[in-house]
């Protein structure tokens, strides 16, 4: 399937008015609030019923005409593309901030945590990056989440938190596999935590390897 143009001012996806050029024609007040309802309602309705739920869906609950997300979004892809793209930069800016000012010893941890929680909790992020045809499309949105990890990282062994060999794509793999698995597998608040503070404790530093297992039941939550 071809999607549409993407380039600012082509005949990309309509509404896109954050990259318009100037002297471009911008779209009018409802046109932006009708995108924004649009995309709200997707992440909701791929969030509960995950990426395979219908344009119908998202729009009854946009409360728009299906006309009304076509003129904006020509094919279902294309809103998945936007949705995906604008989600990835959402992680990317909360590790850039987490690199300029979290804390060294524990932001990495902690991101880690959140976005398996996340997860599990929405079909979105995952079922979308396992659908090849929507990554394809998100590949420069994955590159600069991983750049932001790679700062994030080198960060975190720079403070000694995360031992040196460890590199960005490897913590993106353990992050992707671990949201599928909490996701798919349907894995407990308790069973997150407990499988993600064994993960940490094979990305500390040799020296730091914490032995002891929160308990079953505690949040268990790895710093």
């Amino acid at each position: 399937m071809t999607l549409p143009n993407p380039s600012p001012g082509g005949p990309g996806v309509p509404g896109t008015a954050r990259s318009n050029p100037s002297g471009a024609r911008r779209p009018r007040a409802d046109a932006q609030r009708n995108r924004a309802r649009i995309l709200a309602a997707a992440e909701a309705v791929f969030a509960e019923k995950g990426p395979s739920a219908s344009t119908d869906e998202v729009a009854a609950r946009a409360d728009l005409a299906i006309g009304t997300v076509f003129k904006h979004f020509p094919t279902k892809q294309a809103l998945q593309q936007v949705l995906m793209k604008d989600l990835l930069s959402d992680l990317t800016r909360e590790v850039e901030a987490l690199t300029a000012d979290g804390d060294p010893a524990t932001s990495l941890f902690g991101f880690m945590t959140r976005t398996v929680e996340q997860a599990a909790q929405k079909k979105t992020v995952v079922g979308l990056l396992a659908d090849t045809s929507v990554v394809v499309q998100v590949a420069d949105s994955l590159r600069l989440l991983r750049d932001g990890l790679e700062g994030l990282l080198a960060r975190s062994q720079q403070a000694g938190a995360v031992r040196e060999d460890a590199r960005a794509d490897e913590v993106l793999a353990l992050l992707t596999g671990f949201c599928q698995g909490a996701l798919h597998a349907r894995w407990d608040r308790d069973l997150q935590h407990r499988t993600l503070a064994l993960v940490f404790d094979g990305l500390r530093p040799p020296g730091d390897r914490r032995s002891a297992r929160p308990a079953a039941g505690s949040p268990g939550r790895a710093p």
